[in-house]
């Protein structure tokens, strides 16, 4: 299977912290005053209201009714840090806070960028490959939200905004502090942060998060396989009405089940060369991938250290050769690896499903199975069972 490769430059502006946030396209945020706001506070806190009213006209009567200097000394009185100090402290009590994120919002989908690799000889980068996977859907969910309404930050003790308008993208935006933004027509917040070395943090928060990653990762598929691992396009050499007759009508059945089943496992096995990595090459491309399914394939050492990411919600696992890993747990092969089990658990849904974790996204998924074998005489009996496996085929033909 070919994929086309996403990579993202890492050659980002780096933030100047001598840079003041003035030269760079930042402006002062000040608060303003909302007449709705503050016939609330009027109804609502009556008595604090008028007692803090009466407090600082006291203090402004005090300064500029002392007898022991010139009027216009009081007068400039008025002008003085601690005078100004309590007139910001009425100001912010009569106008309503700037917005800020619900850190309520259920849904969380964060990463790191530029996400960097660390592989040894002895292990396959799936961490890497999976959370480069989440970069790419966070920075595609930003591109899909387009400019934001607001983007503020608070910085030596100021609060400040950057003009949308003159917004470009968030990589030149200077981050000193925390940014925040936000999306008000679908309710979405973005918190950046600023790291050395130029490395960001990017934290997305809403309500229900699930059609935007739907859209972000719509044509994604992920490989994992030693250090080929990597993330790109799904690409099939061969169409699926390029296939014999009685192939053409597997698949056809193949579709419903995937159109009507919140799970499916499906099995293909036959001789090499009768074209089965192909059929799920095919398959993958014009029937899962404009579903919605992001594509996982899965070699024999991934398998047994992959969990689904919870914030996908269609996904499809490919596994060729599945004859080689879930072997019969009563040879002796089979005993010295824990491969089957995973793979009876993933059809099950029971590994990644019994324990929820209330941080992040949390989706009823649907998950689609496709495995190739050469023959199953060699499977576990457990794993073709009634409820694991949903649909067999022989591939007889000559193929490929």
């Amino acid at each position: 299977m070919e994929f086309d490769y996403f990579s993202h430059s890492e050659n980002r502006p780096k933030t100047q912290n001598s840079q003041s946030l003035l030269a760079s396209g930042w402006r002062p945020l000040h608060r303003e005053l909302d007449w709705e706001f503050l016939w609330e506070l009027l109804h609502s806190d009556t008595k604090e209201l008028t007692q803090k009213s009466l407090n600082l006209a006291s203090g402004m009567a005090e300064i500029l009714g002392r007898n022991n200097y010139t009027w216009w000394a009081n007068i400039l009185s008025l002008a003085s840090e601690n005078t100004r100090y309590e007139i910001e402290k009425f100001w912010n009590y009569v106008t309503p806070d700037k917005q800020s994120p619900d850190h309520r919002y259920k849904d969380v989908l964060n990463t790191e960028t530029p996400i960097l690799q660390f592989v040894s000889r002895n292990s396959i980068p799936i961490d890497y490959v999976l959370n480069k996977l989440q970069e790419i859907t966070v920075l595609r969910v930003l591109s899909v939200l387009d400019r934001p309404d607001i983007i503020t930050q608070y910085y030596l003790e100021r609060d400040f905004y950057y003009p949308v308008e003159k917004f470009v993208n968030w990589e030149r935006l200077d981050v000193l502090n925390t940014v925040y933004a936000y999306w008000s027509k679908q309710d979405v917040w973005l918190q950046v942060e600023a790291y050395d070395r130029g490395r960001r943090q990017y934290t997305l928060m809403s309500r229900d998060m699930s059609p935007l990653v739907n859209k972000a990762t719509h044509d994604l598929a992920v490989m994992l396989s030693g250090y080929q691992s990597r993330v790109g396009r799904v690409h099939s050499q061969f169409p699926i009405r390029s296939f014999p007759a009685d192939i053409q009508n597997f698949t056809d059945t193949v579709q419903q089940a995937i159109l009507n089943q919140n799970q499916l496992a499906v099995v293909v096995n036959g001789e090499p060369g009768t074209g089965k990595t192909a059929w799920t090459q095919a398959v993958a491309k014009e029937i899962l991938v404009p579903l919605g399914y992001v594509i996982f394939i899965l070699d024999h050492d991934a398998i047994a250290n992959f969990v689904p990411p919870t914030y996908l919600e269609r996904i499809c696992i490919i596994i060729n050769e599945a004859d080689n890993l879930a072997q019969n747990r009563a040879s002796e092969v089979a005993q010295y690896n824990n491969k089957t089990e995973h793979i009876l658990s993933l059809l099950d849904g029971t590994l990644y499903q019994s324990v929820i974790d209330d941080a992040g996204i949390q989706i009823k998924q649907r998950l689609v199975v496709l495995m190739t074998c050469n023959t199953t005489e060699r499977l576990d009996p457990a794993m073709l069972r009634k409820g694991r496996v949903d649909l067999m085929y022989e591939f007889t033909q000559r193929f490929v």
